[in-house]
């Protein structure tokens, strides 16, 4: 949730000419004359993100996030079901939720060339190419959470497999719960 949230995925550093700070939707450039930030961008308004790759990134990124919470809503799901069965739900929800986040983070830096991107970090900005400004720490752990989603969802399926493996042979499953049969 803090990749999606925080407007820390690029920001200025000591060549820009401008102060500021970029996210998925919410972004801040300084005021050369008072040097105060001027903030802008909403998720729920579209017009106020400054590019569509920033749009794009946030639908992505956003998806990946609610993934991940579906994913911890699916444990309730050991109440009802096989826990095989609810670790490889929950193995795949991860897999599509780090293909998500790669996208988004993939596709972010495609909007380094708007107008807002260039007045903050310089002329020399343009798709994949960041100018003067720097990666910032949440950019950072968007990357970090695709290593760790892929590593969720290994060891999910890794579980979901040996599960199955350490159910006796002679196991059935009759309405809804398990037992073993007798000979």
């Amino acid at each position: 949730m803090v990749v999606f949230i925080q407007p820390y995925w690029i920001g200025d550093s000591v060549n820009t000419p401008q102060a500021g700070y970029f996210g998925l939707f919410h972004y801040c450039i300084g005021n050369a004359l008072t040097s105060e930030l001027i903030c802008k961008g909403s998720p729920l308004d579209f017009s106020s993100i400054p590019s569509g790759a920033f749009k794009t990134a946030m639908f992505f990124v956003g998806i990946s996030m609610l993934l991940i919470v579906g994913t911890m809503g699916c444990f309730s799901l050991f109440f009802f079901s096989n826990a095989g069965n609810v670790y490889k739900i929950c193995a795949w929800m991860q897999l599509a939720s780090a293909a998500l986040m790669m996208m988004g983070c993939l596709i972010y830096p495609d909007g380094w060339d708007s107008p807002e991107v260039k007045r903050m970090c310089g002329q020399r900005t343009d798709k994949y190419t960041l100018g003067n400004c720097t990666v910032r720490w949440a950019y950072i752990l968007a990357i970090v959470s695709i290593l760790d989603a892929l590593l969720l969802a290994f060891l999910a399926f890794t579980l979901g497999n040996r599960q199955d493996k350490l159910l006796p042979d002679d196991f059935e499953i009759e309405g809804g719960k398990g037992h073993c049969t007798e000979a």
